[in-house]
């Protein structure tokens, strides 16, 4: 795996993000958008990332210190600066809130509001030719669709976990068990 955007404080406790614990604390002001409604392009936010083509499906688990609007933590999926899915937990108006942003030259965003902060979130993102399903779970077995989105088909991609903090310095989210299976 590698970085895109490395935090200046992150801890990887073992060798691979599988069997092992990431621990990401963001840099101040970090995000992923494209020109929608705010008319920024930040592509400022971690991201740890590897390769992949073809079909696939990638689970993992984490949780996340949030406090202020906008942080996020969970996964990416990557092609460039203009055509990339994250999914995860964002807080949106001191609410937590599943979230989707699907950006292909610009970014549209949906989200689903929580009625507490869960201690922990499974995500789990599914590529099938030209369609990517996110589905997540609350209690690492009953998953919820949250979003079907189209993406590119017969395209190397990139894959993993992400973390952002638009308004601060600080944010720590933890990752385990991060798994990649081709389909």
């Amino acid at each position: 795996m590698h970085w895109l955007n490395e935090p200046a404080q992150w801890t990887l406790d073992g060798t691979d993000l599988e069997t092992s614990e990431l621990k990401i604390i963001t840099d101040a002001n970090t995000d992923f958008w494209q020109v929608t409604h705010y008319g920024f392009t930040p592509d400022t936010g971690h991201a740890y990332l590897q390769n992949i083509a073809g079909n696939f499906v990638a689970t993992v688990q984490f949780s996340g210190d949030y406090s202020e609007r906008y942080d996020q933590a969970g996964l990416m999926l990557r092609l460039d600066q203009q055509n990339w899915i994250k999914t995860g937990i964002e807080l949106e108006n001191n609410q937590y809130c599943m979230s989707a942003v699907v950006t292909r030259t610009f970014s549209d965003w949906n989200i689903v509001a929580l009625t507490e902060k869960p201690a922990r979130v499974w995500l789990k993102l599914e590529r099938s030719g030209d369609a990517i399903r996110i589905d997540y779970a609350l209690d690492g077995t009953h998953y919820q669709m949250l979003r079907l989105a189209y993406f590119p088909a017969d395209i190397p991609v990139q894959i993993g976990v992400m973390a952002c903090s638009p308004k601060r310095a600080g944010f720590t989210a933890q990752f385990w068990q991060f798994k990649l299976e081709s389909r």
